[in-house]
C-alpha cells in the first residue's frame, strides 16, 4: 500500500511517500481503507521529536492518528463492526509506529465510532481528535453546565471550533477570543468573539463584569496567564496547550481514545448541532505541505490529507 513514513526525527522534509507493507490485522483491530486523514499539531511534533519522552516511537513511523474510512475486514475477537461499515477514530496506540496517513490502518476498536451520516469523510476525519479533546476538556476537566459562561481562547482553530459548538449544545454562553477576521465565523457558531492581544482582559470582563465560570485555554503563554483574573469565584480553568496551568490550580487535559465519548460527538453531529470546518485538502503524497501549513497556525478549521 502507499503511505507517508518518516525514518527519523525533523521537519516536512524527513516524510517519504511509497510502497510499505500492509498491516497485520490482531483479534481486537478492524482494518479500515482509509478515505480521509486529517493533520494535527501533534503530529508534526512528535515528528520533530518534540515528544521523545514521553512516547515511545518506532521508526520508520506512518505519521497520524485521525481517520475516516470504510472497515474492509474484522479481527477474530470483533463483534462491534462488519466490513462496509463507515468508522471514525482517533488511532492512537501506546507506541507511534503505524498510523493513518496510508491507504489502510489497523485500528483497535477502542479508537473507533461509526461515522455520523450527517458528515463526509473529509469532514469526519476532521472530528476525532480536535473533538475529543475539546469534549472531554468541557465536560471532565471543566464540568461545564447549562447558563454557565465558557471563555474559549483560540476559539476559530481547529479544537476551538468544535469547543465553541459543544459547549452550545451543553447549554452555555461562550465568550471566543481571535483574530478580527474570524469574528462573523465564531458568531455563526453560537459564540460571543474577542479580539486577543493587549486590553484582552478588559474586553471579556466588559461582556462578563461578574467573571466566567470556565475557561478553557488552546493556546497557552499570556493567555493562559491572565485567565484565573477573570474567572468569577469558584470558576474553573483547564489547558490542552500549557502545563504551567497545574501551578495556576487549573487542570491539563492530554485526550485519550474513547469510544462513547467519540459516539457521543456523533449524535451531536447527526442532530445538526455540530459542524467541521475543513480549511484545506492534500493528496497523500502532498501530506509534507499539510504539515507545513498546519505548523503555521493561521487556519480556520482542519487540514485534511485524502490517500
Amino acid at each position: 500500500m502507499k503511505a507517508i513514513t518518516y525514518r527519523g526525527y525533523g521537519g516536512p522534509d524527513v516524510l517519504e511517500y511509497g510502497d510499505v507493507p500492509e498491516p497485520k490485522l490482531g483479534p481486537d483491530s478492524v482494518l479500515v481503507r482509509v478515505a480521509a486523514a486529517s493533520v494535527n499539531p501533534v503530529d508534526w511534533k512528535i515528528q520533530a521529536g518534540y515528544l521523545d519522552g514521553v512516547l515511545d516511537v518506532v521508526f520508520p513511523v506512518i505519521p497520524g492518528w485521525d481517520v475516516a474510512g470504510v472497515v474492509e475486514q474484522v479481527g477474530v475477537g470483533v463483534t462491534e463492526f462488519a466490513p462496509g461499515d463507515e468508522v471514525m477514530g482517533y488511532v492512537r496506540e501506546d507506541m507511534v509506529r503505524r498510523g493513518t496517513f496510508a491507504e489502510y490502518v489497523a485500528a483497535p476498536v477502542r479508537t473507533l465510532a461509526r461515522k455520523p451520516a450527517a458528515l463526509d469523510f473529509a469532514q469526519a476525519a476532521g472530528l476525532p481528535l480536535a473533538g475529543l479533546t475539546a469534549y472531554q476538556a468541557l465536560t471532565r476537566a471543566l464540568e461545564v453546565k447549562p447558563g454557565e459562561t465558557v471563555l474559549v481562547h483560540a476559539a476559530a482553530g481547529g479544537v476551538g471550533s468544535l469547543a465553541v459548538q459543544i459547549a452550545v449544545a451543553l447549554g452555555a454562553r461562550v465568550i471566543g477570543t481571535a483574530s478580527e477576521r474570524n469574528h462573523d465565523f465564531l458568531r455563526g457558531l453560537g459564540a460571543e468573539p474577542v479580539v486577543y492581544g493587549d486590553g484582552l482582559a478588559d474586553r471579556v470582563r466588559a461582556l462578563a463584569p461578574e467573571g466566567v465560570d470556565a475557561v478553557l485555554d488552546l493556546i497557552g503563554g499570556e493567555a493562559l496567564q491572565l485567565s484565573p483574573a477573570l474567572l468569577a469565584e469558584g470558576g474553573r480553568l483547564a489547558s490542552i496547550a500549557d502545563g504551567s496551568v497545574l501551578a495556576l490550580g487549573g487542570r491539563y487535559v492530554f485526550v485519550r481514545p474513547d469510544t462513547a465519548d467519540l459516539t457521543a460527538l456523533a449524535e451531536l453531529q447527526d442532530g445538526d448541532r455540530v459542524t467541521v470546518e475543513v480549511a484545506a485538502t492534500f493528496p497523500l503524497e502532498q501530506t509534507a505541505e499539510a504539515h507545513r501549513l498546519n505548523a503555521a497556525g493561521h487556519t480556520r478549521g482542519k487540514i485534511v490529507v485524502i490517500p
